[in-house]
């Protein structure tokens, strides 16, 4: 059970961390914080918060660091509200422009948020190997081109434009959808393009300018099933501390880079490893720590049946107080906007 004096303890060493990354010892709170203990009383203070695992003490250094423990109480008990005007203005000008969709907005959210806090952002849509493929609309614009609309059957949709080398006439894309919409209809999205390879045949016999058309549905076929993750800003980590051992960033890069890996990282029910902690705010906003990476997110309703997740990744050693804000203010305006 921690005591007033261990919190205030805590509080003051998370967030001088947060500013400094450098291990925090009791000189430094005693001059920096005012606290109005002696060196010896926080000092055992600290080697309680240590014994409880709220804080480490790295090999080098007389000086503590809080454990993902410690991160996790402070952001459910001592996080500060603070609002980040200037990104929040910046955000503002995006959501004016009623132009844009709302995955647009998302992904310009986004882009953003890292440019601005420094750290790795990302949007995570609904996962392809849970959906199977609905149906698919091909509308032609002219005889080179074609936008296609597939729907998925929880009602997710991409849209992707084809441009023709060649003149189409109605009837191929009348009859090639018909076909797929018969053979595809309930594959599961990740398995589309190995199927549409399986009905090529079909399509040969009756299809005249089966080729370009097969090209096309295979290239779709293939981002549609990859490109549910999109991340902005990865190379930002290269200037954080804690990734300037080389086989940390490594690691990092190998999770992000693969969507299986990132899914279940961002996965807060998952507690397949004991290193894992997670934490739901009372906003609905999400957070996970595993070793040295943390990554907060929130939920973006983007139609009736789906959602999006909005997320910063970083090192545990982030302003938490200000990407949590950040994405409570973007949950809210999107939900006012877009409705």
């Amino acid at each position: 059970m921690l005591t007033s004096r261990n919190i205030e303890i805590l509080k003051a060493i998370v967030e001088e961390f947060i500013e400094t990354a450098e291990p925090v010892g009791s000189k430094t709170l005693v001059e920096k914080y005012d606290l109005p203990y002696s060196s010896a009383t926080i000092r055992n203070d600290m080697a309680a918060l240590e014994a409880m695992g709220y804080l480490e003490k790295p090999h080098t250094s007389a000086g503590r660091v809080p454990s993902n423990k410690g991160y996790q109480f402070y952001c459910e008990h001592l996080i500060k509200k603070e609002s980040d005007e200037t990104i929040k203005f910046a955000l503002s000008n995006i959501f004016a422009r009623q132009s844009m969709n709302v995955e647009e907005a998302i992904r310009e959210s986004c882009d953003i948020i890292s440019d601005m806090t420094n750290l790795t952002s990302a949007v995570l849509g609904p996962d392809a190997s849970e959906q199977t493929l609905e149906h698919i609309k091909l509308f032609p614009i002219d005889k080179k081109t074609a936008v296609c609309v597939f729907i998925t059957n929880i009602g997710h949709t991409e849209n992707k434009v084809f441009n023709f080398k060649e003149d189409l006439s109605i009837d191929d894309i009348k009859n090639c959808t018909d076909i797929l919409n018969d053979r595809l209809k309930g594959t599961p999205i990740n398995e589309l393009k190995d199927r549409l390879a399986a009905i090529k045949p079909i399509l040969t016999k009756t299809v005249k300018r089966h080729e370009m058309l097969f090209n096309a549905f295979y290239g779709a076929f293939v981002k549609f099933a990859t490109e549910t993750i999109y991340f902005r800003g990865t190379s930002n980590m290269m200037y954080q501390p804690e990734f300037s051992d080389v086989e940390k960033l490594k690691e990092f890069m190998r999770v992000v880079s693969d969507s299986k890996l990132f899914r279940k990282l961002v996965d807060i029910d998952d507690v397949s490893d004991s290193n894992k902690l997670a934490l739901r705010t009372k906003s609905g906003s999400e957070l996970v720590w595993l070793d040295d990476i943390a990554v907060v997110s929130s939920d973006i309703r983007i139609s009736e049946n789906e959602s999006a997740k909005l997320m910063v990744v970083g090192p545990n050693r982030m302003q938490y107080d200000r990407v949590l804000n950040l994405l409570d203010f973007i949950s809210e305006e999107i939900a006012k906007i877009y409705k």
